[in-house]
């Protein structure tokens, strides 16, 4: 057995290839981001794992050892990993349907990272990161934008100082009108002042720095430390007010350390009832997470590697549980602003969790007083960005079945659950590309004068013959459409009594499965019943190299062309202009 080589090492520990080329330079830059990305981190960690339904500092937790493990294993430069408001929702909502409360919950959270670990290690080991395909975009969008709206509901109830719960729309809004008489007049100020300074924080300050003169950098820097600048000046107000006896909720004492070591229960009968969680969980963390990477690594002219990004996840997330954390995955706004602020290699995010380390190790005393409902704000604020509603109307003008799938998403969600949605969205992404290629566009097509060229013939200007029927079928044959090419030839050539030749111009067809070559067969058998031939024409090599393994070759009425013009000179000599396509307009072009 030949033993393995770097480059096989580095295959699966991208640390081994970049590690080599980092320098001093590098180094700076990754320090100055990992700088602005933990005074991000902070406060968002503090707020997503309240979201979760779990203890402030299991946040920090889960923004230490996972950021360290995909460091050693992710291959994305910029990517930062941490907890993110969606996985934090769908988290609340898988545990929370077991009915467990205090302990058990964050316990039932260990399994449920370790769960979404094991699940992302083996996807990326058999190298199954094309699974994530599934979910169709405008299923993803649709769903991010559902869930950011239960969010925001979920955090009024922190703004108002109330007790809120559910998982829907329905009850979040029936609670916070059942209990909107209660709101803490303390707490409604604390939190419509942090929205209030969030949101101009977002817009206005950077803006406004520059105008006074500050660099790009500084700038940067100030505005992203908006946040902590809330927090520290809530708690300041909260301790000298003495708000917290005014009924203001506080989050009370954090834990002060690094994270522990933990190890996930064994519960057998809790690991299979979070399963299911788990891997939806893993699927929308993943997908979530490779955009971003994809999309900041093309502005870079990097690449990054989908099954490995798995693998880094998986590690990340098994991380998680065995110190007190919970699920992770790369988020959108912390990684654009690792990306802005320079980071050059996965070193930024270690560096970011050693200093949410030492946050955790000698900051959480400072904490006590810190209202809950700041943290809500920032929630608030995070996430409705997330919120895009826009996508309604490009998928209506687009297309009516992505419309369908987006529109039914969002109310799903909204109305039963994210899992519920995301599942549905699943399930109807998968249904509409099934009914999609079960009836794929079928042209007849005949040459365009003067040219080699072939087209619609309800489009072009172009040149048949009688005895020739020429049929281009625009998407590969599969179980679901095969029937469908049968009925289309079988009411085609129903009553072309001059008829003699059928050719299919395979040049879209990509595939053909055991059920699509059951019907070809078929069709061959009919049109030799009726004393037609049957050809084929721009077969591609691989569908040809598959049809060579079976019969269906040898028993074909007809031939195989290479071009659709080879087959058009062979069997129809006598062409004449089609009088079945319209004609085009003055200088308009074809098209199809």
């Amino acid at each position: 057995m030949s033993k393995p080589t770097r480059r096989d090492l580095s295959r699966y520990v991208p640390l081994l290839d970049w590690g080599r080329r980092y320098d001093q330079a590098t180094l700076g830059a990754d320090l100055m981001a990992a700088v602005i990305v933990t005074i991000m981190l902070i406060p968002q960690s503090l707020a997503y794992a309240l979201l979760a339904g779990l203890p402030p500092e299991m946040g920090l937790y889960a923004s230490v050892a996972p950021l360290l493990a995909y460091a050693v294993f992710g291959t994305s430069r910029t990517l930062a990993v941490g907890p993110v408001a969606v996985v934090s929702l769908m988290t609340a909502a898988a545990i929370g349907n077991l009915g467990l409360e205090g302990a058990e919950f964050a316990a039932a959270a260990l399994v449920l990272a370790g769960l979404s670990g094991v699940i992302l290690l083996a996807m990326g080991l058999f190298r199954l990161g094309f699974l994530a395909n599934f979910l169709s975009h405008p299923v993803i969008a649709g769903f991010i934008t559902a869930s950011g709206l239960l969010i925001a509901l979920s955090q009024m109830g922190h703004v108002l100082g109330i007790q809120t719960s559910g998982d829907t729309v329905i009850e979040l809004v029936e609670g916070l009108v059942t209990n909107l008489p209660q709101t803490n007049l303390p707490t409604l100020v604390i939190g419509l002042a942090t929205l209030a300074f969030l949101f101009w924080v977002r817009r206005g300050l950077k803006p406004l720095l520059r105008r006074l003169g500050a660099g790009p950098r500084l700038a940067d820097l100030l505005a992203r430390a908006g946040p902590v600048a809330a927090v520290a000046v809530s708690t300041a107000a909260v301790w000298a007010f003495g708000l917290d006896a005014q009924g203001v909720a506080i989050v009370g004492a954090v834990p002060q350390g690094l994270p522990p070591l933990t190890l996930p229960s064994f519960d057998l009968s809790l690991w299979s009832s979070l399963a299911g969680s788990a891997l939806l969980i893993s699927i929308i963390g993943f997908v979530e997470s490779v955009s971003v990477a994809q999309t900041l690594a093309a502005k870079r002219r990097q690449r990054i590697v989908p099954d490995q990004e798995l693998i880094g996840l998986g590690a990340s997330n098994i991380a998680a549980s065995l110190t007190g954390g919970y699920p992770v995955t790369g988020g959108f706004a912390r990684s654009v602003v690792n990306f802005d602020a320079g980071a050059e290699t996965p070193a930024a995010g270690a560096f970011t969790a050693v200093g949410i380390g030492l946050a955790a190790l000698l900051l959480t005393p400072l904490l006590w007083f810190l209202p809950k409902a700041v943290l809500a704000a920032t929630i608030i604020v995070a996430v409705l960005s997330l919120v895009d509603l826009h996508v309604l109307r490009r998928a209506w003008g687009y297309s009516r079945a992505d419309f369908t799938a987006v529109a039914a998403t969002i109310l799903l969600t909204l109305l039963f659950g994210v899992e519920l949605g995301v599942s549905s969205g699943v399930g109807l992404s998968i249904v509409l590309h099934l009914y999609r290629t079960s009836r794929p566009h079928v042209a007849e097509v005949g040459r365009v004068p003067e040219t080699e060229h072939f087209r619609n013939i309800n489009r072009h200007d172009v040149l048949t013959d009688p005895t020739l029927l020429t049929i281009r079928i625009d998407e590969s044959l599969y179980f679901a459409n095969a029937r469908f090419l049968e009925d289309y030839v079988y009411d085609r050539i129903a009553g072309a009594e001059d008829l003699r030749h059928v050719v299919l111009m395979c040049s879209a067809v990509n595939e053909i499965d055991m059920s699509a070559l059951e019907s070809l067969e078929a069709i061959n058998h009919r049109l030799r019943d009726t004393g037609l031939c049957l050809h084929l024409s721009e077969v591609k090599g691989p569908v040809m190299d598959k049809l060579r393994r079976t019969a269906f070759l040898t028993e074909l009425t007809g031939q195989v062309f290479l071009s659709q013009y080879d087959a058009m000179r062979a069997l129809a000599p006598k062409e004449s202009p089609c009088q079945q396509g319209p004609r085009r307009a003055e200088g308009a072009q074809p098209t199809g």
